[in-house]
């Protein structure tokens, strides 16, 4: 893998935000909901679980820990690039990141967003905020001569779920969850003899990623496999992994949280607790639960998983472990630089293949034309950057 990041002279980590203390709960979740007309009642509902860490979001810290680890990798392999932080929905805003990266002398950026998979909220979204913080900095000259000063091109890391770094990462991390049972059933056992180590070996793992509406869904898969099959595609290769790792065979099957919206609307289903009560049901008495829909602990990891549902395994009498987030293992980091350099390599010329495992092959580095869209066929007219149909004129100053 080459090691020369040109034609890119900075990387934007361009993420969903989070509140950093109580005073921001509110407001953030304004943010988010903006234009969905919900309810102030149930903002008010859904930031109560921010109460249970504090009134602040894990998120733009573990955020800053994947800046560190990716200056490292960076460093270790002799590349020196400055990294922005940006966020979607809270500070630091996305405009401000990309202004301090202008500032600095940046003239073409590489966004890694902090989602793994393609859908409307996990892309276009995405997209479509960046179109528009590329117009409000078009908007904002850099310099008093603004003429002198080139516009600021910033392009989108492709998709990255089925990378090799990014199951790697996630198979230890769940390797990790199978060793943190055993001990917990062998402890649990103490006295009472054998027996332990074969229950953990028997725990199934239940995959948990956000949901989505059924509608998102099918506009997810109008150009690509869809959001759902991208999970199920890079979960079959994880489970195939960790078995190696763990020397058994590791039944699996995909649940889905946070759901929101009216109960009128579908969304993916099941639900991660309705899948722990059929378990119980069908007699297992030992879960790892993984939440690979998510690249670190933000809330619906916070509190859907490390609340909600170890309270709902509780009260089923099943012992659950937790598996971790890929965050800075070396693997999932190490898969980024790669990412990165794979796509520097190719905007200049050179014939480098895109890396990725799995029946999926690799997402196109440049949108399709009509890609992730909230409905299937139903364009909302909303200026998206980083795509086939993207028109950079909307966003350059004249």
């Amino acid at each position: 893998m080459p090691s020369d990041p040109l034609p890119y002279d900075a990387i934007l980590l361009y993420s969903f935000g989070g509140p950093n203390g109580p005073a921001d709960v509110l407001p953030f979740l304004r943010n988010v909901t903006r234009g969905k007309h919900i309810p102030e009642a149930r903002l008010v509902e859904v930031g109560a679980h921010y109460d249970h860490f504090g009134g602040r979001s894990p998120i733009n810290g573990h955020n800053l820990e994947l800046i560190a680890a990716l200056h490292e990798e960076l460093g270790r392999r002799g590349v020196d690039l400055p990294i922005g932080f940006g966020n979607r929905n809270w500070e630091p805003y996305t405009v401000d990141a990309l202004a301090d990266l202008r500032a600095g002398g940046a003239r073409r950026v590489l966004a890694i967003v902090t989602s793994a998979y393609g859908s409307y909220s996990g892309c276009r979204q995405y997209r479509e905020n960046l179109a528009a913080t590329l117009a409000a900095l078009a908007a904002q000259p850099a310099a008093d001569d603004a003429a002198a000063v080139p516009a600021l091109v910033v392009d989108k890391l492709r998709h990255y779920f089925n990378h090799p770094g990014f199951v790697q990462a996630n198979a230890e991390a769940i390797a990790d969850a199978y060793a943190a049972l055993r001990a917990r059933r062998e402890a649990g056992a103490g006295a009472a003899g054998g027996g332990a180590g074969d229950a953990a070996s028997a725990a199934p793992l239940v995959f948990v990623t956000h949901s989505i509406p059924d509608v998102m869904e099918e506009g997810s898969g109008a150009q690509r496999p869809s959001y759902a099959a991208q999970h199920l595609d890079v979960a079959a290769l994880v489970a195939a992994r960790v078995a190696e790792l763990v020397g058994h065979a590791v039944p699996w099957r995909l649940a889905f949280c946070s759901r929101s919206g009216p109960p009128s609307q579908p969304w993916l289903e099941p639900d991660v607790n309705d899948v722990l009560k059929e378990l119980s049901g069908e007699g297992v008495r030992s879960v790892v639960l993984s939440p690979i829909g998510f690249i670190s602990d933000h809330m619906e990891v916070a509190f859907d998983l490390d609340t909600e549902a170890m309270e709902t395994a509780a009260e089923l009498g099943l012992t659950a472990v937790r598996a971790g987030t890929v965050s800075t293992r070396p693997a999932f980091v190490a898969g980024l630089v790669d990412l990165v350099l794979e796509r520097a390599a190719r905007e200049r010329g050179e014939d480098v293949e895109p890396v990725a495992v799995g029946a999926l092959g690799a997402w196109p580095d440049v949108c399709r034309a009509g890609c992730c869209r909230q409905r299937a066929g139903v364009d909302s007219g909303v200026p998206a950057a980083c795509g086939e149909d993207s028109d950079p004129t909307e966003w350059t100053a004249s």
